[in-house]
């Protein structure tokens, strides 16, 4: 009996966390204060060089398949920009790569785009597990890695996969969580470019 109630915990447990990790939801800072908000303070922050969290940031970047070790900023300075946050864990965030890649194949000449992963090494995770799992999924772009998470606050992220869409004077100009469309990052990622 005991074995059975501790079932039903974990795999409660597993479609909560599952649940958080595929909420969907987009806004465009135009519509949405709380975005348009979120964008305006990282901007003048940044600009006033707090050092608060807020951005642009610097993230440690990955030597893994089209991206190589070093750091990147984010937003790109004077480039439209692609953020998404993602987890290896994170069956959606799968599912995200493959528009990740079409888009990246059409407009990565024009706009920066950047994959960010914030899981911490140990207990079974390395580095060696990212790249492994960057390259099962086809990424070619800048991957980074933030264990302390300062860029998923910076963005306010609530969920992953986590898009952001900045242009490029580093306005965030559409957010999303969960699993976003195609044609709704293509159309985000047009009107930057």
């Amino acid at each position: 009996m005991r074995r059975r109630a501790l079932l039903s915990l974990l795999a409660g447990a597993s479609v909560a966390g599952l649940a958080g990790c595929l909420g969907g939801e987009s806004a465009s800072p135009e519509t949405t204060e709380a975005t348009e908000t979120t964008a305006g303070t990282a901007s003048a922050t940044a600009s006033s060089g707090s050092g608060s969290g807020d951005l642009p940031l610097v993230i440690d970047t990955v030597n893994a398949q089209g991206s190589s070790a070093g750091e990147v900023r984010i937003p790109a300075e004077g480039t439209p920009t692609v953020l998404d946050l993602f987890a290896t864990w994170c069956a959606p965030c799968v599912a995200q790569m493959e528009s990740l890649r079409t888009l990246h194949e059409e407009f990565g000449d024009d706009v920066a785009f950047v994959s960010v992963t914030n899981e911490r090494l140990g207990g079974g995770l390395t580095m060696d597990d990212i790249r492994a799992w960057w390259a099962e999924h086809d990424g070619n772009w800048t991957v980074g890695h933030d264990p302390d998470s300062s860029l998923m606050r910076a963005v306010r992220a609530n969920g992953l996969p986590y898009l952001v869409v900045f242009d490029a004077d580093g306005e965030a100009t559409w957010t999303h969580r969960g699993l976003a469309s195609e044609e709704n990052l293509r159309a985000a990622v047009e009107d930057v470019a």
